[in-house]
């Protein structure tokens, strides 16, 4: 019975609100970074866009570990990939402005994807190593001001909530920029939406911010070195999983 009541719910008001938040969201963007603002807006309205998300689809949020992060300081985020929530969860409650790096796709997606390109969000093409190298290029060249960029290095998001193999691109962005890593671990969204599925339940949200690392120096980052960083910061998102993710 609650669950037929949430999905009535979820598709009568939750749906139509976050529509019109979305299309209001992605307006208010595009037309404050093409008047000059793309400091501001294309951080804020998208934050809180993410936290009506959370609101209306009724899922409470718990964050620790924001005092890891030193205002003012560009990172690189790097978190796993439990569902579609995870975009929702970091985007209104990290409280740092951050650069995605998404599908190239997402640019076809109408107001969406237009918005998307004037807040500076790199669209990463992946139909060559060249094109995916100019994609690493455009993203390094985004981080600075206390601007940070936010990667899923597993590429995908989890079929069973678990970590899969992590990529090597978040660290030779941060490696080449000399910029902390910042592990990110994500607990509930695989709960409110799985991969592949168009069923949406409530389930409670956490955010671990875990402390940030350095990459190795430029002239020590040998193959073996971003390895053993990329083992380490696997292993520290994978500690503060809920159990059943482990």
């Amino acid at each position: 019975m609650i669950k037929v009541l949430y999905r009535t719910y979820f598709w009568l008001i939750a749906i139509p609100l976050y529509a019109v938040a979305t299309f209001a969201t992605a307006l208010i963007t595009a037309v404050g970074c093409l008047l000059g603002g793309e400091k501001f807006f294309s951080y804020y309205p998208g934050a809180l866009w993410a936290r009506v998300a959370c609101i209306v689809t009724l899922c409470p949020v718990r964050v620790r570990g924001r005092e890891n992060l030193k205002k003012g300081q560009s990172y690189v985020f790097i978190s796993n990939h439990q569902g579609a929530f995870d975009i929702f969860l970091i985007y209104g409650y990290l409280g740092a402005p951050i650069k995605w790096m998404m599908r190239k796709g997402v640019a076809k997606i109408p107001f969406v994807g237009f918005a998307c390109r004037m807040a500076g969000f790199i669209l990463v093409d992946n139909t060559s190593a060249r094109a995916a190298q100019r994609s690493v290029t455009e993203a390094g060249a985004r981080l600075r001001n206390g601007r940070s960029l936010i990667i899923f290095p597993e590429g995908s998001r989890s079929h069973d909530g678990r970590l899969s193999r992590f990529k090597r691109g978040a660290y030779q962005i941060a490696t080449e920029h000399q910029l902390p890593i910042a592990p990110i671990t994500l607990n509930g969204p695989f709960h409110v939406n799985r991969s592949g599925s168009w069923a949406f339940s409530p389930h409670r949200l956490e955010m671990i911010i875990h402390p940030p690392v350095m990459p190795p120096q430029k002239t020590d980052a040998t193959k073996e070195a971003i390895q053993e960083l990329l083992d380490e910061t696997q292993q520290t998102i994978h500690s503060a999983l809920w159990d059943e993710f482990k």
